[in-house]
């Protein structure tokens, strides 16, 4: 008779486990492993985004946004919701949020007065600016470490998994800024 071993634990919160990572992969198999790498990515955004509220006064998503709309000045609630992949009454709240603490000022669109532009406010523009301790500081460490060969292979895998689950939208390609029209004197 053969003999059987118990199925390795999963690690705990801490990473800790006895035996070698090859062999847990092993026996959950390529979907589960992933989806479980997956899952530590997950909690390890929403722990960092904590983290950062308490530290930087802002959470991930807020900090992306920030980031974003200082890279577009003059976007829409509507593209910046498409660079997210996230409904535009998701964004809404962080929009708002952002605004009342000054960090963001919403104008009207020129073309549409249906449609709000949003811009960074002074106190904003001194938060988009690279900073220890954020989301986007760890992936510029990790990316810093990797050939470019394998980013981009990432890269096409979490497309194509996004694009699986219905979560890719419109490309950043779509996201450009607005000429800012002339100040009227």
């Amino acid at each position: 008779m053969k003999d059987t071993q118990a199925p390795e634990s999963i690690p705990g919160p801490d990473g800790s486990r006895s035996r070698g990572s090859q062999q847990h992969q092993q026996q959950l198999g390529e979907v589960l492993e992933f989806m479980r790498l997956l899952w530590a990515v997950d909690h390890g955004l929403q722990s960092t985004s904590k983290r950062m509220e308490s530290t930087l006064g802002l959470t991930g998503p807020q900090r992306l946004v920030i980031r974003l709309v200082g890279r577009f000045p003059g976007i829409t609630a509507g593209t910046l919701a498409n660079i997210l992949h996230v409904h535009p009454s998701t964004l809404t709240g962080v929009l708002k949020r952002l605004e009342k603490r000054g960090l963001l000022e919403r104008k009207s669109d020129p073309l549409d007065g249906r449609k709000a532009l949003f811009a960074l406010t002074d106190a904003g523009r001194a938060l988009d600016i690279p900073s220890e301790g954020t989301v986007e500081s760890a992936v510029q460490r990790v990316l810093a470490r990797l050939p470019r060969d394998r980013i981009v292979f990432t890269q096409e895998v979490l497309k194509a998994l996004a694009e699986e689950l219905g979560g890719l939208s419109a490309p950043l390609e779509d996201a450009q800024p607005r000429p800012t029209p002339p100040a009227e004197g």
